[in-house]
Order: structure tokens, then sequence, then C-alpha cells
């Protein structure tokens, strides 16, 4: 999983590659065009998606972990459109994250991770490499 410098702006749509920190905002670049902005904090939020996270019953799984998820059971389970009914996307997340948290998770959010996953999907930042364990080889 590359989701290391990926930051979701808000009043953007879509994801950004975090590029160059500034004490007054964030210079991002668009993924798919390259072309770099400057978004303020005083008008924006900035969440990166290595801090994203789940809601369980116990607590919460990291969404590089929902992700890895997403990605092996791709070919028993297609992922469905974030436009797909309620009822569709629970069945999914209950496959996906069997116990994420009914009645924390909504449907908004459900669709923004599908959203998310489908869009770092098409563009390569998501591998099925499992990552190695140096206490392993030791």
């Amino acid at each position: 999983m590359n989701i290391k410098n990926i930051v979701s702006v808000s009043g953007l749509s879509g994801l950004y590659k975090l590029v160059a920190t500034k004490t007054n905002g964030l210079l991002v670049a668009d993924i798919d065009t390259g072309k770099t902005r400057f978004c303020s904090i005083r008008q924006h939020q900035f969440t990166p998606m290595e801090t994203v996270a789940i809601y369980t019953d116990d607590d919460t799984i990291e969404i590089a972990k929902v992700f890895q998820n997403m990605l092996d059971n791709q070919t028993e389970l297609p992922v469905p459109s974030p436009n797909a009914i309620h009822k569709e996307l629970q069945k999914y997340f209950e496959v996906i994250i069997p116990d994420y948290d009914r009645d924390r998770v909504f449907h908004s959010d459900m669709k923004k991770i599908i959203k998310w996953f489908v869009f770092l999907n098409d563009r390569g930042f998501l591998t099925a490499i499992p990552e190695t364990n140096n206490e392993e080889e030791e």
C-alpha cells in the first residue's frame, strides 16, 4: 500500500498527493495531471489517508487494512458501485469488515471508502503485495 502522502482536502473533490507543507497550508498535486496548487489552512481541512480508520465493535481498523481486505476479496466479491443501495453496501462491508460498527459507520462513509478504493486502485497505489516482517527474518 502506497497511501503515505495521499491526502483528502475539504472543499475539493478527489484525493491529492502531498508535495510540501508550509506554515499556512499545504502544496498538493492532482494525482492524474500532476498540477500543483496551494491549499490554505484557513479555507481547507486536510486528512492524510494513513490516519483514516473505520469504527469496529471493539476499536478501529486502519484504512490500509480495509483496502487490503477489499483487494483480497476482489475476485470472489466485486466492489459495488458507490451509488448502490444501502443494503448492498452493508452486505459488502459485512464481508470486508465483519465487525464494523453499524451505528457509527454511515452510508456516506461506505460510499467514500469505495470511491477512494476505486480511485487509488485504478492508479496503481494499492497493491496486494504483503509487507515483509523483519521479526521473521531475525
